[in-house]
């Protein structure tokens, strides 16, 4: 058992023992000036504590302490009235305190319990119940502002976690102490009650068991009583004095007394004004001269001094400033930080500043934090931290979108305004501003927010300022997102399946495949939107042909088949019949007789005009697609499928090319054109 277990058990064990067994005199007087001198432990711990959390246990410890002082209350009680011997504390603190006078003593102890009881007990109870309130109310903003400081990268994983932890650890900590409270106000309720018991207890049992007269009792129990209870009031005091420290803590940085202390003697001209005004006391009032010039000249003299501290503070504080913009004068510019490259960065000017800025009501940063839990469910992979921040070199309503520090994509907005987009079958024209829509390049109109109504009734799609943005931030992440993939987010990807697929995992990695390969495989995936969540399934399929090949781009078109059902999903959905384009076996021969094998892959060698006939060809038959309102996609065999999509990709970015092999069962498909070219 650790000596601090051992310590606790047999402080609570001692006081069940106190409840039932007698205890000598001079015991008790051991035990109640140690109990004291917890009591003075714990008042000066709440005193200095910084912060409130680092008393976490004091409601724990408020109960161990009551029930301890009660059962030292309650054997003092037993020798009251079985012996008239308590003890040399109990005797002192009755006579001493008193002056020996019954009186005297009485009214010091009434006055003791009614300050516990109605000052101070009052006031902590109070004050813990509307912490307690306003610390549960203010846990969702406080959360919601850890998540916007994690997605705008102020913060980092670790540091999100442990502040949470302690928005848990103060809400758990303040509902205790409201509850914690209660038990301070019983205490000084059954003190009260004891007092009273053993004064009349004593009498009777002097008067009818000692021969006592009546006075004499009076006089013998009622100071011994008087002392009982200043022994047991003044340590519950303590402890009722502790818990109003505790939660009347407002800063959270800070010892009490250098709030305290540096509140009320931090302006020189207030003490001044107390000082004058303590002189004028002691000369134009029968107030004793002394006293008040000696208080009146001891704050001019504090006044004078903080003045003085003020003038050589901001001589050096001028002083440092001029020695740093010195310093950066002639430093060497530090480069380690300029070789940091943010994977993802959000750039916008000044007039945008309101969308990303939560005090004023915008809620972009909680948009961003949607993006990368959208496109986690979405594609399976987890998106860097986005970096958002303003850049006065762009136009006010001007953004730009950063990947690897590389502006890859921009657009502007109208704060006030929303974007309309008629969706093909509006008839109706709205008046505004002509725009392109920022993602998909669409027409659009910029309209305010008298006609917002009416352009939604007309069947225009209408979105706000912070949807075009989280938008077109959405599309252009989904389209680098290979490129975003790095060897250290494969691996924890790695990580995160091991726990539960621990053989899978040892088969594949390192035995077939290392991590850069898998990488490679996945890149290839997300390349073609094609979600790579269900990694049980692609490891499996790669465990299975990696013995045999290790072509990442023939292990993708492996996998690409083994998840036909989540690919037919996404590109066929609900529909009984999907119209596509199908590429002519001719043109497939061409593509694989012209197929040329090397250590670092295969590549196509086709003539250019050959090449170029087949581009034309794809060209007008994607167009037919596109004037039915359909996406583009083109069906293929599987062993043609990757080439042509590396022929096509850099012309036709949004085509779609799938093979037989990755199309479900249940998909019924109708071409209506095929890819071909003329044998001339």
């Amino acid at each position: 058992m650790k000596r601090n277990d051992a310590f606790l058990g047999f402080y609570l064990l001692a006081a069940v023992i106190f409840f039932i067994i007698p205890i000598k005199s001079w015991m008790l007087d051991l035990l109640i000036l140690f109990n004291i001198s917890m009591y003075l432990i714990i008042v000066f711990n709440c005193l200095f504590a910084k912060e409130t959390l680092s008393m976490s246990g004091f409601p724990t410890l408020l109960l161990f302490t009551t029930i301890f002082r009660i059962s030292l209350n309650v054997s003092s009680t037993r020798l009251i009235l079985s012996t008239g011997d308590p003890g040399k504390v109990v005797e002192v603190f009755g006579s001493f305190v008193g002056g020996g006078n019954l009186i005297i003593g009485a009214i010091i102890f009434i006055v003791l319990l009614i300050v516990q009881m109605m000052v101070i007990n009052k006031g902590s109870e109070r004050v813990s119940e509307v912490t307690a309130r306003f610390t549960l109310d203010a846990m969702p903003g406080k959360q919601m502002a850890i998540d916007a400081d994690l997605s705008s990268g102020a913060i980092t994983d670790q540091q999100a976690i442990e502040r949470r932890d302690k928005i848990q650890q103060e809400s758990a900590f303040f509902g205790a102490m409201d509850g914690a409270t209660k038990y301070v106000k019983g205490d000084a309720t059954a003190g009260l009650i004891i007092t009273l018991i053993n004064i009349v207890g004593g009498i009777a049992l002097g008067v009818t068991m000692q021969g006592l007269s009546a006075s004499e009792a009076l006089q013998k129990y009622t100071i011994l009583t008087i002392g009982d209870g200043l022994v047991s009031q003044i340590p519950s005091m303590l402890i009722s004095l502790s818990t109003g420290i505790l939660v009347t803590k407002a800063s959270k940085e800070e010892s009490i007394g250098d709030t305290l202390i540096g509140e009320l003697f931090s302006i020189p001209k207030v003490l001044l004004f107390v000082g004058g005004t303590m002189i004028g006391l002691g000369l134009f009032t029968p107030l004793n001269f002394f006293f008040c010039a000696s208080y009146g000249i001891l704050f001019i003299v504090i006044s004078t001094s903080l003045k003085n501290a003020e003038k050589k503070a901001e001589i050096e504080e001028e002083v440092e400033e001029e020695e740093v913009q010195a310093d950066e004068v002639r430093r060497h510019e530090n480069v380690n930080s300029l070789l940091q490259v943010d994977p993802i960065e959000l750039e916008f000017g000044y007039g945008i500043i309101p969308l990303a800025d939560v005090n004023q009501g915008g809620d972009l940063l909680d948009r961003v934090v949607m993006i990368r839990r959208q496109i986690a469910l979405e594609l399976g992979a987890v998106v860097p931290i986005i970096r958002l921040r303003d850049n006065i070199q762009l136009n006010p309503n001007q953004y730009i979108i950063k990947i690897k520090g590389i502006q890859v994509s921009e657009g502007e907005i109208l704060f006030d305004h929303y974007m309309a987009m008629n969706p093909g079958y509006v008839e109706d024209e709205i008046t505004g501003i002509p725009t392109l829509e920022p993602a998909f390049h669409l027409e659009a109109m910029w309209i305010t927010e008298s006609q917002r109504e009416r352009a939604e009734s007309l069947g225009y799609t209408v979105v706000d300022p912070p949807s075009i943005i989280a938008t077109h931030l959405t599309e252009v992440i989904k389209h680098h997102l290979d490129e975003l993939l790095t060897r250290q987010d494969v691996q924890n990807l790695i990580d995160n399946i091991k726990e539960s697929n621990k053989t899978l995992v040892d088969e594949l990695v390192p035995k077939l495949l290392g991590v850069g390969d898998i990488q490679k495989v996945l890149q290839n995936l997300l390349k073609e939107g094609i979600s790579i969540r269900d990694l049980v399934t692609i490891f499996e399929t790669l465990a299975d042909y990696a013995a045999t090949s290790r072509d990442t781009d023939i292990l993708t078109e492996y996998v690409r088949q083994s998840l036909k059902r989540a690919i037919s999903n996404k590109y066929f959905g609900d529909e009984n019949m999907t119209e596509v384009i199908t590429l002519d076996p001719k043109v497939e021969q061409m593509i694989m007789g012209s197929i040329k094998q090397t250590e670092q892959g295969a590549y196509i060698s086709l003539d250019p005009a050959v090449t170029k006939k087949i581009l034309n060809a794809t060209e007008i038959e994607i167009q037919k697609l596109e004037n039915k309102g359909l996406n583009p996609i083109i069906i293929t065999s599987p062993i043609v499928r990757m080439y042509f999509k590396k022929m096509t990709s850099e012309y036709f970015s949004d085509l779609v090319v799938i093979s037989y092999n990755e199309i479900d069962s249940d998909i019924e498909l109708k071409s209506i054109g095929v890819v071909t070219i003329d044998d001339n």
